[in-house]
């Protein structure tokens, strides 16, 4: 599937917040509160524009994925587990709707975001996936992720993944 991520727009937060939501509620339902039971707002959204971007996928006009990419690191990612790289960019939020998870749209959202990283400029991206039944590590590490390191932050348990560019 050819997906063309495009750098949203603050007009576009609402429908970001509808899929990401989405996408928590359906990993509630299934594996249980956990980590990704949080509420996602357009306050949030909006707070990821300003400290870095926020992209999505569209199936015509319909929102279908999101992500956000920063340069700044999250609390939750320790650099000391990383490869030592100049200027690496960090995956955060990403999100399928639930009706279109297993099409190959979050595996093409990945590929895509290789292209941005590469023209931001950056060297590496780096992100961490919840260790549960409902975390994304295994997806990521299918899609070519190196998994850097396993560590718990505030109680969650996470994988730390890396792809070098």
């Amino acid at each position: 599937m050819k997906v063309t991520l495009k750098q949203a727009t603050p007009a576009q937060a609402a429908a970001i917040v509808k899929v990401r939501m989405a996408t928590n509620e359906k990993l509630t339902r299934d594996f249980g509160a956990g980590p990704w039971t949080a509420t996602v707002t357009e306050k949030g959204v909006l707070f990821g524009m300003r400290n870095g971007r926020v992209y999505i996928a569209r199936e015509g006009r319909t929102i279908v994925g999101s992500l956000q990419l920063t340069t700044k690191k999250p609390w939750a990612i320790d650099r000391s587990y990383f490869s030592k790289c100049e200027r690496p960019l960090y995956l955060l939020a990403m999100a399928v709707a639930p009706d279109r998870q297993r099409q190959g749209i979050g595996r093409a959202m990945l590929e895509d975001v290789k292209r941005i990283v590469k023209a931001w400029p950056g060297d590496a991206i780096r992100l961490d996936a919840y260790d549960l039944p409902g975390g994304g590590g295994a997806f990521y590490a299918k899609c070519g992720y190196q998994e850097m390191g396993r560590v718990a932050y505030r109680g969650a348990p996470l994988i730390y993944y890396e792809l070098l560019l």
